[in-house]
């Protein structure tokens, strides 16, 4: 990670924003984070790197309030990785299922864009050929299959059907 955002934790507790000069709450921090900022947490007396601990503190936070997105079998699963020989790698697979998924979001988000800045009617008409496509794939599949034909029903006038 270039460019840190550096803040630094006072023995007292306090977090401080070196860039913003003020002191700032984990709460900042996670905001700081979701607007795309890089951060870098060091203890004040010793400069050790703690940037870890509070992102795991931030993340106990989140997963207290609201929708958790860890699950108990996740979390015992992960727990289970640490010392086992492959710990390495699974943090580098869960990282790169990360990236794959944020990159198939943002390829999601850019092709959303382009469609609805599309004129509406142009949108639809693409949308409908599709639709239009898809269903004629379908359909030619099933030729030389029996023709669908749907059960016929005859309703007497007293409300018993009949077929």
């Amino acid at each position: 990670m270039n460019d840190r955002r550096l803040i630094k934790k006072y023995a007292n507790r306090r977090l401080y924003d070196t860039v913003a000069s003020k002191h700032v709450t984990l709460a900042d921090i996670r905001k700081l984070i979701v607007a795309g900022v890089n951060v870098q947490i060091v203890d004040d007396t010793s400069d050790e790197d703690i940037t870890r601990a509070l992102l795991l503190q931030i993340i106990v936070d989140q997963e207290r309030s609201g929708e958790p997105l860890l699950t108990e079998v996740l979390l015992t699963q992960l727990i289970r990785f640490y010392g086992d020989p492959m710990q390495h790698m699974m943090g580098d697979y869960l990282q790169q299922s990360v990236n794959t998924f944020m990159q198939q979001q943002r390829d999601f988000q850019e092709r959303m864009t382009s469609v609805l800045s599309a004129a509406p009617v142009d949108a639809m008409q693409g949308i409908i050929k599709q639709n239009l496509a898809a269903w004629e794939s379908l359909v030619s599949a099933g030729v030389g299959r029996a023709p669908f034909t749907p059960p016929t029903t005859k309703e007497s006038s007293d409300g018993d059907r009949s077929e």
